[in-house]
This record gives structure tokens, sequence and C-alpha cells, in this order.
């Protein structure tokens, strides 16, 4: 069956075994997608979430699509997934767009001077590049220390400018703050309420891949299903949870 009749009769009659096919045929755009995000993003977000994230944006244009619009679903579908993926990101993400820009200019500079001049760069020079003060370089890179696993006997810059262990940065876990506990201890029962409300398989999967830290593809091996199946019903199961708890929390 040819793509373009497949769209014909989905288009026509909306069928769930049609629906299922297109977003198979699809999936290398999402993965092609994720693969490109992927390289400019910290390390706490998997190329796997994001395609999960973008399985949801391809669902959503194909409900939405219309060839009235005049472009092709393609085009449609590739704004739909990489909007899809880089909201996620961006709910994410707690530094706001002008210092996250900023951060990965910094990243770029000092990537490119060592690679031009073959040796790191230092803070003063780094800030002359980037046409900042050292106060604002010294900032960003404080920014950059609290996104990523590092020592915490390692020295970094603190709010002043001046040296510091990074342990030094931290909050003191014995001063809890009540209304943060409360807050967590209701976002965990609403979040047990709503997975409770999942079939048995959609709890399966997400036990596998958050609990047993279980690759897709082992998941699918599991259920004896493809890798792109359960891209798939991850993303199902996650846009159903977001939906239980936003209910929840009207």
């Amino acid at each position: 069956m040819s793509i373009d009749f497949l769209w014909d009769k989905y288009i026509t009659f909306r069928d769930l075994e049609d629906r299922q096919k297109l977003i198979l045929h699809h999936l290398p755009l999402v993965k092609h997608l994720a693969g490109r995000i992927a390289v400019k993003l910290p390390s706490f977000i998997s190329k796997e979430d994001l395609e999960s994230y973008g399985v949801i944006g391809l669902m959503e244009a194909l409900d939405k699509y219309d060839p009235a619009m005049g472009h092709s679903f393609d085009s449609y579908a590739y704004h739909r997934i990489r909007g899809a993926m880089l909201d996620e990101v961006r709910r994410q993400n707690w530094l706001p767009r002008t210092a996250w820009q900023k951060l990965q200019l910094l990243k770029s500079t000092s990537e490119r001077w060592e690679r031009e001049k073959g040796e790191a760069i230092s803070h003063e020079q780094l800030a002359k590049e980037m046409g900042l003060s050292i106060e604002e370089v010294h900032q960003l890179m404080v920014n950059a220390s609290k996104m990523y696993l590092q020592s915490l006997d390692e020295e970094v810059y603190g709010y002043d400018g001046s040296l510091i262990n990074r342990i030094e940065l931290l909050e003191d876990s014995n001063s809890l703050d009540p209304l943060s506990i409360i807050e967590e201890q209701d976002m965990k029962r609403l979040l047990a309420e709503a997975v409770a409300t999942l079939a048995e398989r959609e709890k399966l999967i997400l036990s596998l891949y958050y609990s047993e830290g279980l690759t897709l593809k082992e998941i699918g091996q599991v259920l004896e299903v493809s890798e792109s199946r359960v891209c798939q019903l991850h993303a199902q199961v996650i846009k159903k949870l977001r939906k239980n708890l936003e209910n929840s929390l009207k």
C-alpha cells in the first residue's frame, strides 16, 4: 500500500489501524529531529525522552492536519514534532532562554578557542570574546555548574566571583521547608492516583523504563513488540498521565 493511498484512506475513514501505520512510517522523522536537538542539550534530557515527546507531537499533527491547508504533512509534522520536543525541554530547563543562549555561546566560544589556539581560554579572554564582564562570565559558570553532576570538593566561582568548594553552594538539608514537604507529598499522592488509573500494560511500561532502567529496545523484547511501538506506547502513557494530573490540579 502506497503512502499516498494510505493517507487518502485515513483522511476519509480515520481508521485507527491506518493511523498506526502512518505513525510508524513517520517515526524516522522523529528520530532524526531528536538526534539533531539532543546534540545541544544537557545530559539530564536523553534522546529517548526527546523521541517520546516527538511522538506526541506526531500524533497531534496527525489529528490536526488538513490537506486543504496547502502544504505537505511532512512539512507540517516537522514543525509540530520539533515544537513538542522544544516545549518539553523548556519545561524541564530552569534557565531563562537568554541565559541558556549565553551558556551555549560560552561553550562554543571556549571550544572554538581551544580548537584554534590549542590551549584553554582564560576567564578574562572569554569575557572579552563574548563581550561580557568577568562577573557575568563567572555567573554563567555558576549556572552551568548547577546543571551537571560533579564533585562536591571541586572549586567553583561563587556569586561574588571568589573560589569556593561546590558543597558550599548546597542548601542545608537539615533545614526543611514545611511547605515544600507538603507540596511534594501532595504531588506524589496525585501521581500515584494517576498511575493507578492506567492499564496493567501501561503500568508495566512505566515500571520497566523508570524503575528497572530498561531501554525502549529491551522493553520491546519483554513485551514482544518493536522498539518503535514501545516508543509510541510510552508517549501515549506520558500524555495520559499529564492529562490526568492537569485535571487533578484544576
